[in-house]
């Protein structure tokens, strides 16, 4: 079975058609600028060819339609026909307490993710428009929502409950809810099988670093504890988000810069992290560059990025009374050779021990610790994606 997974944003959308049974990827894209000027949609086939369109898109619905279009071409498509897509996932950021696991996309669904949406007025919104448009298109294909929440529904209380009065808890469900749990629970379900070892007699530190950031604890499998909290803004130093912060710190902003709270945010959230401490990019090669230049802000933000992470291992380790596997995945993680020797060298007390030799690998799989190093310490490539699709087969299939 065909399985067309889509991530869709306010003004962009992503898609990747894998074969369900072979998980390869027949094609890949992006539409960008949906509802602007300038919409293009970029549609790559696996054996490399590559098509732009250059077409107004003035909604998803019409995004839809061209990747449709771009899916069935006789020279750049994979498949004959919209016949051949079995089902579509979904990609949807927020699933609030109503959903600890995938599920098949209803109205009841639509229902239910609308009102976490005030919990992520900008993903869920966007999720819920590529939902709709697809099924205006695909007619009665079936649909799965993929929450990148459900994974840390297993947190326990004590790890998800703020020190706030509680009653803003029971009003309006402020809590700590985790982020990019489709890619924590992929990466940690995989590095089990590297090692060889039941997940269920594990306990991981999956450490997914990217543009955005987080930090996770699974243990026998499940997440006991996250980084990221009731928004993706807390816990790490990220590429434009600030991380964890003094909440004072807003009030303080507020009244020196004269801004208003949902200014201050934005500083927050898309002036910070990286960028703000170096004020030049949020993109890790150009601050590394800098590093090799001598520029003392770019080494005191590589600095303390490593150090953000570091500490989270280090509680995540007393949250769960020892480690046996510390796992580095996205852009950075799979892909920064100096960032995993950065943290690691904060791992001597665990018997961490990082072999440089083997460490000196990108985007594969590896487990690039010694051999005698008593926590094994892994490189993980991420891919939500495929892990999207294998839940949608999972349910569709039942």
């Amino acid at each position: 079975m065909n399985i067309l997974v889509i991530n869709c944003g306010s003004s962009s959308l992503k898609y990747q058609l894998i074969d369900s049974n072979s998980e390869e990827v027949l094609a890949k894209g992006l539409c960008e600028r949906i509802g602007a000027a300038g919409s293009v949609l970029t549609h790559k086939t696996n054996d490399g060819r590559k098509e732009v369109v250059e077409e107004p898109m003035p909604n998803h619905t019409v995004a839809v339609k061209l990747v449709i279009s771009a899916l069935t071409d006789e020279e750049y498509g994979c498949i004959k026909s919209l016949d051949e897509i079995g089902a579509v996932g979904h990609r949807i950021v927020h699933g609030g307490e109503n959903f600890s696991e995938s599920v098949i996309i209803t109205e009841d669904t639509i229902k239910a993710i609308e009102e976490c949406s005030d919990l992520a007025p900008l993903h869920n919104p966007a999720n819920l428009i590529g939902v709709n448009s697809c099924k205006e298109i695909m007619g009665d294909i079936p649909m799965v929502a993929v929450f990148d929440t459900a994974f840390h529904q297993t947190m326990p209380e004590k790890a998800y409950m703020y020190g706030l009065p509680y009653e803003y808890y029971e009003k309006y469900k402020i809590r700590r809810y985790g982020f990019h749990g489709t890619s924590h629970q992929f990466v940690a379900e995989h590095a089990a099988e590297i090692l060889g070892k039941d997940i269920k007699d594990l306990k991981m530190i999956v450490c997914h670093l990217g543009n955005g950031a987080s930090v996770t604890a699974v243990q026998g499998g499940q997440s006991i504890d996250t980084s990221m909290g009731l928004t993706p803004l807390e816990g790490l130093l990220m590429g434009t988000r600030s991380g964890d912060i003094d909440p004072a710190v807003v009030e303080f902003i507020c009244k020196k810069e004269n801004l208003t709270v949902e200014e201050a945010l934005n500083v927050l959230n898309k002036k910070s992290g990286m960028l703000g401490l170096t004020g030049l990019s949020s993109d890790a090669r150009d601050v590394e560059a800098a590093v090799k230049e001598g520029d003392e802000r770019a080494i005191l933000t590589v600095q303390s990025y490593a150090y953000r992470v570091a500490k989270y291992i280090g509680a995540y380790t007393a949250a769960m009374n020892g480690v046996d596997a510390i796992c580095f995945t996205a852009g950075l993680g799979e892909n920064h050779a100096l960032l995993r020797q950065r943290v690691a060298s904060y791992l001597g007390f665990l018997g961490a021990e990082l072999d440089d030799e083997k460490n000196n690998v990108a985007g594969e799989d590896a487990v690039v610790s010694t051999d005698t190093s008593k926590v094994a310490l892994l490189v993980v490539p991420t891919n939500e994606e495929l892990a999207i699709a294998r839940e949608t087969k999972r349910l569709v299939e039942k």
